[in-house]
């Protein structure tokens, strides 16, 4: 006979207690589960992806006309006729190779952990308040939408409805993805390779103008309208895309991302504990309460302040690091994922000092208001 249960001392019938699946911490360093909550995608999702493709692959018919008269047919340049279909073409498969990267691969997944019974209100549930005292606002410790752990630099995309490791920001062109912590100099490459690409086409298009410019009657009357076409739009994607190439260049290089890059407020997350008596603000201060002079402190101190930069040869090796010795190869064709599990960053040893003055300087502007 099997041993009788002890009866429990609460019980609560409305209440519809749900087992806790096993867990499996092989494939990750925190706490796992069978099922991530993200949202469903749906297919226009996929329309500005399409479009991108499209933009990819749409100068290629003109790119071949152009050098088939240009070079092959009228400056008789077999060699040369080679060399840009070699160089065109390899840029243009490392693009997609990078771009495939960045929307077939996880960005980065931060293990969930089921609802915990809060209402959709926002009000708490039993369960919720039953739990040990958890800092919830604390950076880098949870979630509240997902209600899981959030490690340091991880945030949450209410677009995906999920929690991103390393997330530098959503973007809706590659298939309304977040470019985060495994996918990022994947995204980075993509736009080095799209900006070469688009240099290049304009370059080998221009000088084909301008030969055509010069000797009228040596070339087809149709392949100036190509030239014309591919020069004018390899210069509109230098532009576009190549300012997106720098910025992000730059972020690599102090070590940012988007998200911090622009939000300078959330650096009161990392501020040290306040003085607990003679200001009003909260621990840590939220930017709401902040008044106008306190306002340009935090935007002040956010250029200075590079919670990570750790230097400009560590901050790239860390993005584009290897530690096998054809890593490069693989970092050149494709981008390839960054280093480390995504969740603990070295930080920049004068961080803390800066952030601490900070912190003295806007409670002694809150304590003169």
């Amino acid at each position: 006979m099997s041993p009788r249960r002890p009866t429990p001392l609460l019980s609560f019938p409305g209440l519809e207690m749900q087992r806790r699946p096993p867990l499996d911490t092989s494939h990750s360093p925190t706490y796992a589960f069978d099922e991530l909550q993200t949202q469903t995608k749906r297919w226009y999702h996929y329309l500005p992806l399409c479009l991108t493709v499209l933009l990819i692959l749409a100068p290629h018919p003109s790119l071949l006309y152009m050098l088939v008269d240009f070079h092959l047919l009228t400056m008789h340049q077999t060699v040369m006729f080679g060399v840009h279909l070699i160089c065109t073409y390899t840029l243009t498969f490392m693009a997609l190779s990078s771009l495939i990267i960045c929307v077939v691969r996880d960005p980065g997944p931060v293990v969930s952990i089921p609802s915990r019974g809060g209402d959709e209100d926002g009000e708490m549930g039993l369960t919720e308040a039953l739990m040990p005292d958890i800092d919830l606002d604390a950076p880098g410790k949870w979630c509240r939408q997902c209600w899981a752990p959030k490690p340091e630099r991880a945030h949450h995309c209410s677009m995906c409805g999920r929690c991103v490791l390393k997330m530098d920001h959503h973007c809706p062109w590659l298939g309304s993805v977040c470019i985060g912590h495994r996918t990022y100099p994947a995204f980075v490459h993509f736009l080095c390779c799209i900006t070469l690409l688009a240099v290049y086409i304009a370059v080998i298009s221009i000088k084909a103008l301008w030969y055509a410019f010069n000797n009228p009657l040596a070339v087809n009357e149709m392949t100036p309208v190509h030239e014309l076409c591919l020069s004018f739009a390899g210069l509109v994607a230098t532009l576009v895309i190549g300012s997106f190439a720098s910025y992000h260049i730059y972020l690599v290089s102090i070590n940012q991302t988007t998200l911090e890059n622009i939000t300078p407020f959330m650096l009161l997350r990392h501020l040290p504990p306040l003085p607990r008596s003679g200001h009003s603000l909260s621990d840590p201060p939220l930017e709401p309460e902040l008044s106008y002079e306190q306002r340009r402190l935090v935007k002040d101190a956010h250029g200075a302040v590079r919670l990570y930069d750790v230097g400009l040869r560590k901050n790239w090796d860390q993005i584009f690091g290897w530690n096998t010795k054809l890593g490069w190869l693989y970092r050149l064709w494709c981008g390839g994922a960054t280093q480390g599990d995504g969740r603990n960053f070295p930080r920049n040893p004068r961080a803390d000092e800066m952030l601490a003055r900070l912190a003295t300087e806007l409670v002694k502007v809150d304590r003169n208001l």
